[in-house]
């Protein structure tokens, strides 16, 4: 812990001196300078505080997000910055060593000055993810898109032809500041009019009082025809903070069950239920809480007992390493999971159908969009809220509309 804690000073000292190097190589203005030394003097201070005095009994507050937030804001370009001066220190080195002993005319100083050039350079670079993370954290938490995808299966009843499902995941009630971008996104969540809407999990950050300001919006999602249901995910089981007793922490679970209740949704707990249409059915699976990294309350085996390998089964389940690590592997053979929990790491790049791309892909195989597997697929929502670090960067609060549709993938 303490060498951890080492290792990001000397990091800070390192990045706060080249970041000042930039500043003082373009500007010589002591207001400009004294002013630069203290703005970044206070982050630094505020940024510590809210870390040192950090409560697990309470968990993440609105402070500590932004603290993290500015973190980021100020930490990742002033790397860049440093990455960029390094480099050409590395340059100024090399060519002042060679100056030095094998030119027989000697400078006066060893090292060539730095270029004005590159220091303008090192600052644009640093402008990129400076004035993203602030988009992010202004704009892009609460700016909302409807993604629409179409999968097919051979073996789908013919009733279903045509199904709709609306996914929603990942709601972190506990992080939203602005009524109004909720209610817009509600508005977004009903124009969909969808046959069916599930919901994957997290619907607060630690505490089930996180969502009572949000029941009467959420209760704004109106009826679908074949039903509204929920599972459980990694937060609601309230276990990133510590709590003044086991029954306190119990009866906040509790509570948190019963908000999914309280927004009309059912919470399917290890258990499954059919969806019926026409003369035809299919059965809807839902799991609490399993991955690989986090708890692992999910029991596959219960949620499915009395199914049969043949009928068609949705499954949802929050976390999606859930998915190569069990959900594969049963023998009920699960047609379509859907999950949601990495929330695209809040940070990426995507252009849709071209590239895509997030530090998640490195700890989640599955991490965002449509997955497919010999004919089974996952798909991984982006979330519809945010969590530590309060804003989005690329990867965009989704809202999920899935047609299922009989027959094979064309393409």
């Amino acid at each position: 812990m303490m060498f951890r804690l080492l290792s990001f000073i000397v990091l800070v000292v390192l990045v706060e001196f080249y970041s000042f190097q930039v500043v003082k190589t373009l500007t010589n203005v002591r207001m400009f300078l004294n002013t630069y030394l203290f703005i970044s003097a206070a982050i630094i201070v505020f940024i510590a505080f809210q870390f040192l005095t950090f409560d697990r009994s309470v968990g993440q507050t609105k402070m500590t997000m932004i603290a993290l937030g500015f973190l980021l804001m100020t930490l990742l370009p002033k790397l860049l910055l440093t990455l960029v001066l390094l480099l050409e220190d590395i340059y100024r080195l090399f060519t002042g060593s060679v100056t030095h002993f094998l030119s027989p005319v000697k400078n006066s100083s060893f090292m060539p000055e730095r270029r004005i050039f590159v220091s303008k350079l090192a600052l644009a670079l640093a402008a990129i993810p400076f004035s993203s993370l602030i988009y992010g954290m202004t704009i892009g938490k609460y700016n909302y898109k409807v993604i629409k995808q179409q999968i097919f299966f051979p073996d789908l009843p013919d009733a279903f032809d045509g199904f709709t499902i609306t996914q929603i995941s990942d709601v972190h009630s506990g992080s939203f500041d602005n009524p109004e971008k909720i209610n817009y996104a509600i508005d977004l969540v009903n124009e969909q009019n969808s046959d069916m809407i599930l919901f994957t999990g997290d619907i607060v950050n630690t505490d089930a009082k996180e969502m009572h300001p949000w029941i009467e919006t959420f209760n704004r999602i109106k009826n679908h025809k074949y039903g509204k249901f929920s599972v459980l995910g990694n937060h609601d089981y309230g276990e990133y903070v510590t709590w003044p007793s086991q029954a306190a922490k119990e009866n906040n679970f509790k509570a948190i069950k019963d908000l999914y209740g309280q927004i009309d949704f059912k919470l399917m707990l290890n258990e499954h239920t059919y969806i019926e249409k026409g003369n035809d059915k299919i059965a809807l699976v839902g799991v609490e809480n399993w991955g690989v990294h986090f708890k692992k309350a999910g029991d596959l085996h219960k949620a499915s007992e009395g199914l049969t390998k043949e009928e068609f089964k949705i499954l949802m389940s929050h976390d999606p390493s859930h998915w190569d690590a069990e959900i594969n592997k049963h023998s009920k053979d699960f047609n379509l999971t859907l999950a949601g929990h990495t929330h695209g790491l809040q940070f990426g790049i995507e252009i849709p159908g071209i590239f895509k791309w997030s530090p998640a892909q490195y700890v989640y195989d599955q991490w965002a969009g449509l997955y497919e597997k010999a004919g089974k697929y996952i798909y991984v929502n982006r979330g519809f809220g945010f969590h530590a670090y309060p804003g989005r960067v690329g990867i965009m609060p989704e809202i999920t509309v899935i047609e299922l549709k009989k027959g094979r993938n064309v393409a």
